[in-house]
């Protein structure tokens, strides 16, 4: 483990190759995390709501997904409003956020599984849908499917997008037309016994990484296809995202959770919330910026 974070839902990991350092979210927390890994040295943020995504930007900052809105954020306390996501929904919030190789930011939406305590709550419908934000505030819906959790989204050399459903343990691919939109969509992966499908980055050979959270306690890799290349097993039994990061990308860095655990489970088991990091032995390649 490389820092007992305890985040309830940690989410959203990147690397910051102009600094050198990592961020991440703590979705229940309302926290961003930065660390140094050269130096160890932490940083955190308070945000104004539920933080449930981050990017990188073209400018330097950030680009942060709230509970329904999507924020520009320069490192510090404000968080300026770019757009809100569906203001006609107010029973959903959004989820996965990641920008994309066209330099928008691409997010998903789900039902609202947190109370305004932190609470959890149960999840009645599948309301989830993909977005795709550009920096001038415009919203556009990329196809019609509904999930029940979005989660993951990889974009392949072929260009088709690779995002899954948690809720259904579904991983698919969709291909991705001249306007951005999304068709023909395509499970490529389904039913991993291990866990359920969350957040996932791409190694510089193509391969995908995916969280298995809700006890699934490992990586799985996997071509844009769906065969499985290997399985990694960690520490912590909800890992939730992962990026590479270093100077050279060699080390894939988790974030993981302990939302819903039991008392008893987190006193034996005090890992679960913390970031890990590995050596897999292949690197990644760096994150798309906002523009």
């Amino acid at each position: 483990m490389v820092v007992p974070a305890q985040d309830i839902v940690g989410e959203s990991i990147v690397w910051d190759d102009r600094d050198g350092r990592l961020l991440w979210v703590d979705i229940v927390g309302k926290t961003i995390h930065a660390l140094d890994p050269e130096t160890g040295k932490t940083q955190d943020w308070q945000a104004p709501d539920f933080v449930t995504s981050i990017g990188l930007r073209a400018d330097g900052g950030a680009v942060v997904g709230l509970t329904k809105s999507i924020c520009l954020w320069d490192h510090d306390d404000r968080f300026e409003p770019l757009v809100q996501i569906e203001p006609d929904m107010p029973g959903n919030r959004l989820n996965e956020g990641v920008v994309g190789p066209d330099g928008a930011f691409w997010v998903g939406t789900m039902q609202n599984n947190i109370a305004p305590d932190g609470a959890p709550m149960d999840l009645t419908a599948d309301t989830g849908r993909l977005y795709r934000c550009t920096s001038d505030g415009q919203v556009v819906a990329l196809s019609n499917d509904r999930m029940g959790i979005t989660n993951t989204l990889i974009w392949t050399a072929d260009n088709r997008l690779v995002t899954a459903d948690t809720i259904a343990n579904e991983i698919y691919s969709y291909r991705i037309d001249r306007t951005g939109l999304l068709s023909h969509r395509k499970t490529i992966l389904a039913g991993f016994e291990r866990g359920l499908p969350d957040g996932s980055c791409m190694d510089a050979e193509g391969f995908i990484w995916n969280c298995r959270v809700v006890g699934g306690a490992c990586l799985l890799r996997f071509d844009p296809d769906g065969n499985i290349d290997r399985v990694v097993d960690l520490p912590c039994s909800w890992p939730t995202s992962c990026t590479f990061g270093g100077d050279n990308l060699d080390t894939l860095y988790v974030t993981s959770a302990r939302f819903t655990m039991e008392a008893e489970h987190l006193a034996e088991n005090p890992q679960e919330g913390g970031l890990f990091a590995l050596q897999p032995g292949v690197r990644g390649v760096p994150s798309h910026r906002f523009r």
